[in-house]
Order: C-alpha cells, then structure tokens, then sequence
C-alpha cells in the first residue's frame, strides 16, 4: 500500500519538494529491509498478549510420540501454548500488505499461497487441541486432520500455483515472448548456464542448452516442490527453534535470489534466469526472515509457544512458492538441505520398517535420532542452524560457478 501511494503521489510529492524523503519505497531492496524489521517488531509487540491468550484459550501442545524415551525428554513441553503461527503469518501479511507492490501476480500468489495454507493448519491444530474422549480413554473426535486430507489440499493450492505461474510467465510477460517464456519455464541446474555472449549482437542471449519445460512438466515440479517444502518445514518443527531457525536463514538466501532474478542486469552477470517483477518476492521472503526472527524469541529454548501446522505449513508452502518463481528449486534442494534430510529419515524409517520390521534411526524425523544419541536440544538445534548457513553460503556460492 505504501508503493503504491508513493506512486500515486510521486507527482504532488515532487512539486513539494517530498519526493526525495520517500523514493526508497520504490526501490525493492529498500522495502525488502524494511518488511525485515516490520515483521520482526510487530512479533516482538504482539508476542506475549498472544501468548497470554493463547494460554487463557488452553491451547497447549500434549507433546506425544510414539516413543518412551522421546516423551520423557519432551516431558517438560506438555502444555505450552501452540498455533503461534498465527503471529508469523499475520505479521507477514501485514509486511506484504504496506510493503510490497499488491497488484503484482506474484504477490498476489504469495498471499494466496500463505492464507490458504494458513488455514489449513490452523484447522489441523485446532482439531488435535479439542479432541474428546470419552470414559474409557477413547478418543470419540478426531485427532486433526487426515494425512490424505492435508495432502489433498495442499496438492489443489500447488497445481493451481503452477498452472498460474506457467501460465504468466507465458502470456503477460510477453514484451518478448521467446525470451521470457524460455527464462520462466526454465529447468535450472546448478553449475549449467542460463546465458550465453553472442559475439555476433554483442550481448547475452538465452542458452542454447537451456531447459524449457513444457506445461506439464511445469505443473509438476511445482507441486512437488510447493508441497514437499511445505511438509518438510512441517516435519522439521520438533525442537525449540529449530523450524524458525532454518526457515530463516532459507528465507534470507531467497530474498536475495529474488532480488537478483528481478533485474536483467544482474541475472545476466550471474547467469541466472530473469523474471520480470520477481523481485518484489524478496519483500515476502524479506517478511518471512522477520517473522521467524522474531519468533526465536519466544520460540528459543525452552520455548514459550509453538509455531504448529499454522505456521510450519505457510512457511514451507511459500519458500516453495519463491522457489519455483525463480527458477531455483534445485538451490531449494541444497539451501533446505536440513529439511530435505528430514524427510528422507523419515522415507526411509518408515520403508525400513515395513519392508523388514527394523528401524534405521532411534527414531524419525532426523532430528530426533540424535537428541535420543546423546546431543542436547540445543546441542541439535544449533548444529542444523549452522549447517543450513553454511549450505546457504554453498548454493548461493554456485551462482557464479558456472
């Protein structure tokens, strides 16, 4: 809203001499700063009143798995408040909402992407919290939502996406068709170019190696994309911080891509596919690092409130989303390293013992195999923190490694 007041009233401004005070708005690196630090304060101030309500509401987290040991160490969990997801997800829509240009399609999504997604684990949270049992201990309402139907829901918001996404990047960014449907629906592989210098025009061209993906194969990699990072976030929320930490860091990485993809210039110096306008995505993922250094502060060990399906889902749906815009889903793979690793222990846990009744890990997802180990909470929290900047730093480092 505020871009696109400034905008509004560029002319008035100037004549008044005002003009200079404001025109950082306009500028996406500034904005993106900005919702930085407006989504980390309004978690900041909002914080404790929300987790007092929350409180007051009984909306506290059983911490039960099926695991004796796991349960004794999460003994001391048991009724902290959860669904603070609702604070990150608010204060990010909010950053988006004053911050980022509203009548961008790709923001437009972005806040599609994070409501929807939003809602559906505030359902799944609210329905785990108000379980009834009845006299013999039997649980006689359901326990959240159904795996299939989570699935379901989260599937029909990334084919939508997909198609959508395709779909622009193939009619509205049409200045020069050729050129930006080859860059939107690229396949990008790390250490291949995305550009090359034709001697002949003097400047840099699409690739002749570039991969286009038809509509299909689009849609595709975008739903298991969206959805893969969505439940992997989900998977990865076990610990104290441990979530917030990782999406934060994942987030900053691709406020930067965002940043890059946006502008041609900087695209072709690194080689990398230009998107128009996909630049004003580092202000979502810009929120999206606020929010979730915000809620390190009440989410740090020992954490006064949980993020829960409310949040972990959102955040993963929309590092997807950010992902799949820019052409960087294999970037996704290294800088989400952590949770990628997340979800293949608990792939192969569960296939290990299926197939032969034994279990890889003491226990699944990734995490917890080595808290039961003998590393602290901390002790693994922190470690993944590290290992998720150092495989940022590695990714982001392949850009020029061409």
């Amino acid at each position: 809203m505020l871009y696109l007041l400034v905008r509004h009233l560029e002319p008035w401004l100037s004549e008044q001499g005002l003009y200079g005070f404001v025109r950082p708005l306009t500028y996406p690196e500034f904005r993106a700063v900005a919702a930085i630090l407006l989504a980390c304060l309004i978690v900041l101030v909002l914080g404790k009143p929300i987790i007092r309500w929350l409180m007051k509401r009984k909306i506290g987290d059983a911490a039960q798995f099926d695991h004796d040991e796991l349960n004794k160490l999460m003994e001391g969990k048991t009724h902290t408040p959860t669904m603070g997801g609702v604070l990150i997800c608010g204060s990010i829509a909010v950053s988006i909402l004053l911050l980022a240009d509203i009548t961008s399609f790709y923001v437009q999504m972005g806040l599609l992407c994070l409501v929807w997604l939003a809602v559906l684990g505030g359902i799944d949270d609210w329905l785990k919290l108000n379980v009834k049992v009845d006299e013999n201990g039997n649980k006689v309402s359901r326990d959240g939502l159904h795996s299939w139907e989570k699935l379901l829901f989260q599937l029909g918001l990334a084919v939508v996406l997909g198609i959508f996404i395709h779909h622009y990047g193939q009619h509205a960014l049409s200045i020069d068709f050729d050129h930006m449907s080859r860059m939107s629906h690229s396949l990008t592989v790390p250490l291949a170019k995305t550009w090359q210098f034709d001697p002949s025009a003097r400047r840099f061209v699409p690739s002749d190696d570039l991969i286009v993906l038809g509509t299909v194969a689009f849609v595709f990699i975008a739903v298991v994309v969206i959805t893969g990072s969505s439940n992997a976030v989900n998977l990865t929320d076990g610990m104290d911080g441990l979530a917030g930490g990782i999406v934060a860091v994942c987030a900053f990485a691709f406020m930067l891509l965002a940043l890059i993809a946006g502008r041609e210039e900087t695209a072709k110096f690194l080689l990398v596919p230009y998107i128009p306008v996909s630049d004003e995505l580092a202000i979502v993922a810009g929120a999206m690092f606020g929010a979730c250094v915000g809620f390190l502060w009440f989410n740090c060990h020992p954490a006064q409130v949980f993020m829960g399906d409310t949040g972990s889902l959102p955040l993963g749906g929309l590092l997807g989303y950010i992902a799949v815009v820019t052409r960087q889903e294999f970037l996704l793979l290294i800088i989400g390293g952590v949770l990628v690793m997340n979800v293949v222990s608990v792939v192969l846990q569960v296939g290990s013992f299926k197939l032969t009744g034994k279990r890889i890990f003491r226990c699944a997802p990734i995490h917890h195999h080595f808290n039961l180990g003998g590393w602290t909470e901390t002790q693994v929290v922190t470690r993944f923190w590290l290992i998720t900047v150092v495989l940022a730093a590695l990714a982001l480092a392949t850009l020029k490694l061409r």
